[in-house]
C-alpha cells in the first residue's frame, strides 16, 4: 500500500504543482485569485498542503481555519491517481490534523442531478462527513455542506467568511433553497 502524507509547499516548484492542479481541478467560477490562497497562508489564516503519494506529488488542499471550525476549501488528486485510495487516505489525514475543531467543506449542489456532483459527496460521506442541509450560493454557485463533528446553519456559515476571508467575501454568500 502507497504511503500518503500532508506536508507543506516547500519551494517554487511544489506551489507549481498546485497551482497547475488547482487551475486542472476547478472551474473559473469557483477559483479565487491564487495570490490570495497564498496571502492566506502566509498570514497563518490558511493551510496549504501538498499531498504526497510514497514522496510524489499527488495532490494537495487548502483550508480556512477558524479556532473552532476548518473550511476544507479546495481538495483535488493528480488526474492519473483518482480512483486509487489516494484522495480517501488524505482526508483520513486532515481529519487527524484537525481532530479538535468542526470540519466542513462546500460541494456543488446535488439538487441539480449530476453524476458528477453525486460521486464527488459520496467520497465526503464516505470520509465521515455528513449533511448539513445547508443549501447556498458562493459567489453565485450553487453549494452545500457537508461536516464533520459540527453542525452549522446559513448565519454560522456567513459568520465563518466574515471572520476567516472578509465582510466583503460574506456579503457574496446567500441561502439557496
Amino acid at each position: 500500500m502507497a504511503r500518503i502524507e500532508l506536508k507543506g509547499p516547500n519551494g517554487p516548484l511544489s506551489w507549481f504543482w498546485i497551482w497547475r492542479l488547482y487551475l486542472e481541478a476547478f472551474p473559473p467560477a469557483e477559483r479565487k485569485p491564487f495570490g490570495r490562497i497564498r496571502r492566506m497562508h502566509r498570514q497563518g489564516r490558511a493551510d496549504v498542503w501538498r499531498v504526497e503519494e510514497d514522496g510524489r506529488f499527488a495532490g494537495f488542499a487548502t483550508t480556512v481555519n477558524g479556532d473552532a471550525l476548518v473550511l476544507l476549501d479546495y481538495f483535488a488528486v493528480e488526474r492519473s491517481r483518482r480512483g486509487q485510495g489516494v484522495g480517501s487516505a488524505a482526508m483520513e489525514c486532515m481529519q487527524k490534523i484537525y481532530a479538535d475543531r468542526g470540519f466542513f467543506v462546500e460541494i456543488e449542489s446535488t439538487l441539480e442531478p449530476s453524476p458528477q456532483r453525486e460521486k464527488r459527496k459520496r467520497f465526503y460521506m464516505a470520509a465521515g462527513m455528513e449533511p448539513m442541509e445547508v443549501y447556498v450560493r458562493v459567489f453565485g454557485v450553487r453549494m452545500e455542506l457537508l461536516g464533520s463533528r459540527c453542525r452549522l446553519d446559513f448565519d454560522r456559515y456567513r459568520a465563518f467568511y466574515r471572520d476567516h476571508y472578509s465582510p466583503w467575501a460574506a456579503s457574496h454568500l446567500e441561502p439557496d433553497q
